[in-house]
C-alpha cells in the first residue's frame, strides 16, 4: 500500500476510534424516537385505519373491478 493511502486510512480509523470512545462515555439520552415512537406509530394506524375504513364503506365508490359487460361504445360524434 502506498504510504500516503496508508496515512489516510490511519486518520480515518483514528477518528472513528475517537468518536466511538467518546460517544462511549457520554450518558444515554433518549431521543425523539425513544419519547414518542410507538406514539406516532399508533396514531399512523388509527388515521390510516380510519381514513380506508371511511372510503370503503362511505364513500360511494362501485368496487367491481371487472369492466365486462359495464364497458359499451358510444356513438361517434364529429
Amino acid at each position: 500500500m502506498f504510504p500516503v493511502a496508508r496515512a489516510a486510512l490511519n486518520l480515518t480509523a483514528r477518528s472513528i476510534q475517537r468518536t466511538a470512545v467518546r460517544q462511549a462515555h457520554r450518558k444515554y439520552e433518549p431521543d425523539f424516537h425513544d419519547k414518542y415512537g410507538n406514539l406516532v406509530l399508533l396514531g399512523g394506524a388509527v388515521v390510516f385505519t380510519a381514513v380506508w375504513g371511511y372510503v370503503f364503506t362511505q364513500a360511494g365508490i362501485e368496487w367491481g373491478l371487472s369492466p365486462v359487460g359495464r364497458v359499451t361504445p358510444k356513438e361517434w360524434r364529429e
